[in-house]
């Protein structure tokens, strides 16, 4: 079976950092382009970052970029996202999911096929 698992989400006070995973089984995750994206209540899903299978590209959207970093260890089959300075406006559920290719093509629905189940990100004082 294919599955994606987030962890690392919490709550944490304006400024602080949090670092999620996403831990891949059943595929080989270097075979993918990886996205990070979040939702927060009232709001439209948003693309948040996205790293190329080899780590050798990656992109985030201008709310994060800065501020965020996206890794990936493919021997651990797992993709992180560095948060720091986090801001109350970062509150959402955080969710990974596979690119349809290797590279990042961009954050719509079309460009990735597997989701995990996501994992709660709370900042505030």
């Amino acid at each position: 079976q294919v599955q994606l698992v987030e962890s690392g989400g919490g709550l944490v006070q304006p400024g602080g950092s949090l670092r999620l995973s996403c831990a891949a089984s059943g595929l080989t995750l270097d075979y993918y382009a990886i996205g990070w994206f979040r939702q927060a209540p009232g709001k439209e899903r948003e693309g948040v970052s996205c790293i190329s299978n080899s780590a050798d590209v990656t992109t985030y959207s201008d709310s994060v970029k800065g501020r965020f970093t996206i890794s990936r260890d493919n021997a651990k089959n797992t993709v992180y996202l560095q948060m720091n300075s986090l801001k109350p406006e970062d509150t959402a559920v955080y969710y990974c999911a596979t690119g349809t290719r290797d590279y990042c093509a961009g954050y719509g629905s079309q460009d990735y096929d597997r989701w995990g189940q996501g994992t709660q990100v709370t900042v505030s004082s």
